[in-house]
């Protein structure tokens, strides 16, 4: 099971992350950043097999998996995001940390109106 492998590595980079801080506290930042790749890296190789599987159920249905795709990517970027802005908060930048938040935004905004567009002609097909 993945989650406790991810519990594992959350403890024990607690625990390293504890100890840093008391002796060398420039170190501590390097180790939650390397604890937190290593979790992402964990759970990726779940969601590789999420993303098979709606790829697989999108070409049986009639979904455009163009917009599956943007939205596989939608994710991704709002993971990726989320992360960036934890690491700046617990840098103790949290001013950074926002502007990633609201740079992420912004781009998952850009990202998702093709998929709005289309939502749009189909409200205006269906309306008299």
């Amino acid at each position: 099971m993945d989650i406790i492998k991810i519990i594992g590595i959350a403890f024990v980079s607690v625990i390293i992350i504890v100890i840093l801080k008391q002796y060398r506290p420039e170190f501590a930042i390097y180790a939650s950043i390397l604890a937190g790749v290593l979790i992402l890296t964990l759970a990726s190789n779940t969601l590789s097999g999420i993303i098979d599987m709606i790829k697989s159920i999108s070409s049986k249905t009639n979904i455009n998996s163009q917009f599956l795709m943007i939205l596989i990517k939608i994710t991704g970027i709002a993971i990726l995001t989320e992360f960036a802005v934890s690491v700046c908060k617990d840098s103790g930048e949290s001013a950074i940390a926002s502007k990633v938040d609201i740079g992420g935004k912004i781009i998952i905004i850009s990202m998702s109106i093709p998929i709005i567009n289309a939502l749009i002609e189909t409200v205006v097909k269906v309306l008299p």
